[in-house]
């Protein structure tokens, strides 16, 4: 039950409820509370531009032109309003009826609890005088005798040649009772249907959030069995599908760590299950049979150090990879020639090259500067040459390229084997990883580490590095370093 409360159907169905009750609340309180004072206040801002523009008529020429009263009686009438003008003495100057029998003008008039009759005169004297009280400028809301309907009123106080005039504007409040009931009444319906499709479109809306959450959530637990073949169902939004998407892909290479993963211990294993099972062998061999006899005893014990050799070999490049790849080998810079480097190399590996009858063709600059750890790029050299001697043919020829470009310099060591696979070649720099597949230990005796090796050393030194090959050509693999650079004055 608590994990329902905090699922997403709950937590959106119940957003979208609240939600809707706001909104209900929100429109019974603007409908209530601020819809007729704010008709109200509209209309009053109407009234005031009409007496501001009937003023502005008056005061550029002689309120008696015809002109000034047509100019007048236009505006008048297209606000929907009715104007007097009077002077000081309360007499009316000038009139513009747009309303008719509606105007408060032309009935009985209430102002300050006090009934004035529909006389010109007295009415002009009354409004002036209420003007004057006021600060020149009366705005407000009255209640038309007559027609028992609210009107508003403004009043202004103009100037001109050093005369008074008092512009008073009247427009009528239209009557907005009868929409106001009508909201009332249908209010609630309102509020029922608004809730109603609330509910209806959270309850679409988190099932389509849901559902994919929910299907996606069943297939972790299948991946979580070690199903790796399970496919993730985004749904709907782009969000969950790109998730379900990446889900996916997460899958797909979890599905290929975990072969790799299986090759890694069938690797290791057999690396170490053949020598220990030779070593127990001929030191039975040596204890039983050889013991006494000297030639047999020393060849017996020569395959055991051999073998010794082989694991020693493997337990140390298992330890270097590790500890480059945690991220916190230091590695000694400094700057070295490396084509003297590749020599080096080619001279160590001459007793393997002599073996197989392969010859080795060093081409490229005489020198070639580089900022690296010398070392360890050594070793990256020596790999790449006994990978290539590895899978070279015999009476072949390797080739050892160096190229002094504009800021780096490249080392390329080219064989003629067999080649890889364009599909294998993203893999050739892991662990153990073997194109065929067998488990087979070469003549080199090498720990199946070398390639992985190179990778942690060559991204150590965030170098550049890569291998191009082709089934039944060869390949070529290489790696670029800094070079160093030298100034105009050094």
């Amino acid at each position: 039950m608590i994990r329902q409360l905090h699922g997403i159907r709950f937590t959106v169905g119940m957003s979208f409820f609240l939600f809707a009750i706001g909104l209900v609340g929100l429109l019974w309180l603007l409908q209530t509370t601020f819809v007729i004072p704010y008709y109200r206040n509209r209309q009053l801002t109407g009234v005031k531009t009409v007496a501001q523009e009937i003023g502005n008529i008056l005061l550029e020429s002689d309120y008696s032109t015809i002109n000034v009263s047509q100019r007048a009686l236009q505006t008048i009438v297209n606000s929907n309003a009715c104007v007097v003008v009077y002077n000081g003495n309360g007499k009316q100057l000038y009139y513009g009826d747009g309303l008719g029998s509606s105007c408060i003008f032309n009935g009985r008039l209430t102002i300050n609890e006090e009934l004035i009759l529909p006389n010109p005169e007295r009415n002009g004297y009354a409004l002036v005088e209420l003007l004057t009280q006021n600060n020149g400028e009366i705005s407000t809301v009255l209640s038309n005798e007559d027609t028992h309907q609210e009107t508003v009123l403004y009043g202004i106080t103009l100037e001109k040649m050093f005369s008074n005039y008092y512009v008073f504007v009247n427009a009528p409040v239209e009557p907005i009772d009868a929409i106001i009931n009508f909201m009332n009444s249908s209010y609630f319906v309102f509020a029922f249907v608004v809730i109603i499709m609330s509910l209806v479109i959270s309850i679409v809306l988190s099932k389509r959030l849901s559902n994919p959450i929910v299907s996606m959530k069943q297939s972790a637990e299948e991946l979580g069995k070690g199903k790796y073949c399970v496919e993730f169902n985004g749904g709907y939004f782009n969000e969950t599908r790109e998730l379900a998407n990446t889900l996916t892909y997460a899958t797909t290479q979890l599905g290929k760590v975990d072969e790799l993963r299986k090759d890694l211990i069938a690797n290791v294993s057999h690396d170490i299950k053949t020598p220990l099972t030779m070593i127990t062998a001929y030191a039975e061999m040596i204890k039983d049979i050889s013991g006494d006899n000297p030639v047999k005893r020393n060849e017996h014990l020569d395959v055991i150090l051999k073998e010794s050799h082989f694991l020693n070999r493997l337990v140390v490049d298992m330890s270097e990879l590790s500890k480059m790849q945690s991220g916190n080998y230091e590695l000694i810079l400094s700057d070295f020639d490396v084509v003297e480097v590749c020599k080096d190399m080619i001279d160590i590996c001459q007793i393997l090259l002599d073996k197989q009858h392969i010859n080795v063709k060093l081409l490229g600059d005489s020198s070639a500067l580089m900022n690296a750890d010398e070392i360890k790029i050594g070793q990256v050299i020596y790999n790449f040459l006994t990978n290539a001697i590895k899978h070279s043919p015999n009476d072949s020829q390797i080739i050892v390229t160096i190229l002094d470009l504009e800021n780096t310099v490249r080392v390329e060591v080219k064989d003629n084997g067999e080649g890889i696979d364009q599909q294998h070649l993203p893999y050739v720099w892991d662990r153990y990883y073997k194109v065929d597949k067998q488990f087979a230990r070469n003549s080199l005796e090498s720990s199946g580490l070398g390639l992985a090796i190179v990778k942690a050393i060559l991204d150590c030194h965030h170098a550049k590095y890569g291998v191009s090959s082709e089934v039944g050509k060869g390949s070529t693999f290489y790696f670029e370093c800094p070079k160093i650079q030298y100034g105009l004055f050094d």
